[in-house]
């Protein structure tokens, strides 16, 4: 991950990230509102770029690394970066969309996890679990509170749920850059001793699975499976820290 310093960002940088953000929740919820069975990944990707366009923001992944779409879409064992392509999606499968927005220089990154169709009692609580943890993660954020806080916070919930823990994968700072400092691990590391400031903004992704939490790399570079074959989720929102708590910033 590339290191850029999470400055405090201006009002009118907020305001920015603020209108990015309502473009990145406005297309994700679009997508969810759109998958059917049948269609492929490449499907919602072409879907997200056209509704991006309307909106009048510009794709913050296309190009970053040589990532050669604007979208990453998983479905099931599929964990993380995944491209685009001819997956067909089926009843029953869970899909994730992890998605950047960049509008007046600055970048808002989310994602949800999603059903299509009717799923399982497994996947279900995978859902749930790990929406919670960000969740709860967002509930600690606030001026002044150490990142490993926030980890400990993520890793008590998904651990509640019976949940295995992605550590090779993190939240991290977002604005001026996609992957700005400070990391921020969905464990409690104790080397998280980061202290956030109001005005900086974080992208918190708790990201887990359903059995073992160890993942594989796959030869395209990009693409990262569940190394048992079980179900992976994540959920992630781009923030604002404040002194008395913190501002969702990729809301509708």
């Amino acid at each position: 991950m590339s290191k850029n310093i999470n400055k405090v960002k201006t009002y009118e940088e907020i305001q920015a990230m603020r209108e990015g953000g309502r473009m990145l929740a406005t297309v994700l919820q679009y997508l969810k509102s759109e998958t059917k069975p049948g269609m492929t990944t490449k499907d919602l990707s072409s879907l997200a770029g056209s509704r991006l366009k309307e909106l009048g923001g510009d794709p913050a992944f296309l190009g970053y690394r040589g990532f050669p779409d604007i979208i990453c879409i998983a479905i099931n064992e599929e964990v993380q970066h995944t491209i685009p392509g001819s997956r067909v999606i089926k009843d029953g499968d869970i899909v994730n969309c992890d998605f950047g927005v960049l509008w007046k220089g600055l970048i808002t990154d989310a994602a949800i996890t999603y059903p299509v169709g009717e799923i399982g009692t497994e996947a279900k609580n995978l859902l749930a679990g790990t929406e919670a943890a960000l969740n709860e993660a967002i509930r600690v954020v606030k001026h002044g509170v150490r990142v490993r806080d926030v980890s400990k916070a993520i890793e008590r919930i998904l651990k509640s749920y019976g949940l295995g823990i992605v550590r090779e994968l993190c939240g991290h700072g977002v604005g001026h850059a996609l992957h700005e400092d400070p990391d921020i691990p969905n464990f409690g590391a104790d080397g998280g001793g980061f202290r956030l400031k109001a005005g900086m903004t974080i992208a918190i992704e708790p990201i887990a699975t359903t059995g073992s939490p160890k993942v594989k790399f796959m030869p395209d570079g990009w693409n990262i499976l569940t190394e048992d074959g079980g179900l992976a989720a994540q959920f992630e929102h781009s923030i604002l820290v404040t002194h008395d708590g913190c501002e969702v910033l990729t809301l509708i």
